[in-house]
């Protein structure tokens, strides 16, 4: 397999994720749970960040209806996710009810671990956006056991807005979103930072033990590909 051929997909990150908080629980004990919030967070708004960013970029306002514009990410392939709104006003409401995410965790049976990542993933990005916004789940999630997730993001999105949305997406395009490639080396980073910092010692017994795991199920060459990504 060549280089080029190496590319992360929505399972490789999920599987990362799940790997990571497996031994994250395995080796902290009492304090594994805690440590995996931590993490979900920073990583969430380190996204969220990349994203106002972006809106800055372009003049936009940090408002509820940009938070859905500057998306970082698409599915792999289409009908791997199923996604929508739900309502617009007097708050807009949102639905996931098929998740790439669970069905990697699912087929690797990871998914006592890889549930996690949904406690507060939604939420992070969102406050790392704005730090004023704040996105409440509506419904026990799919990971934990629920029939789809659901989301409130507190604020309506008017119908000027939702036209404005539209012609945003148009013009960016995707420009503003990045591979799973990069999304994986990030995640990577981004839990290792955290968790040095929070796990100290058992920091390198986590990541070699996931790192190992990982690259037996699916090769070195994503790990690399994903660690190049990140770095560029």
């Amino acid at each position: 397999m060549t280089k080029e051929q190496v590319v992360c997909k929505i399972e490789h990150h999920a599987v990362l994720f799940a790997l990571l908080a497996k031994y994250t629980l395995n080796f902290a004990s009492d304090d594994g749970e805690d440590i995996l919030f931590k993490v979900v967070a920073n990583y969430g708004h380190e996204r969220g960040n990349r994203m106002a960013a972006n809106a800055q970029r372009f003049g936009d306002p940090l408002s509820t209806a940009n938070s859905q514009v500057y998306g970082e990410w698409k599915p792999d392939y289409e009908g791997q996710m199923d996604f929508g709104v739900m309502r617009y006003e007097p708050s807009l409401q949102t639905y996931i009810a098929k998740c790439a995410w669970c069905d990697a965790w699912q087929k690797h049976g990871l998914m006592d671990y890889g549930k996690y990542y949904c406690v507060n993933i939604d939420n992070a990005w969102y406050q790392g956006f704005n730090p004023e916004k704040v996105c409440t789940q509506l419904k026990k999630p799919m990971s934990w056991g629920g029939k789809r997730c659901e989301f409130d993001w507190e604020d309506a999105v008017s119908s000027e807005e939702q036209a404005a949305m539209k012609a945003r997406k148009e013009e960016i395009g995707t420009s503003c979103m990045h591979d799973f490639n990069f999304h994986t080396g990030h995640l990577l980073a981004s839990f290792r930072s955290t968790l040095e910092k929070e796990a100290g010692d058992i920091a390198e017994l986590v990541l070699n033990n996931a790192v190992n795991d990982f690259t037996e199920m699916f090769s070195e060459e994503y790990l690399t590909v994903a660690k190049e990504s990140f770095q560029s």
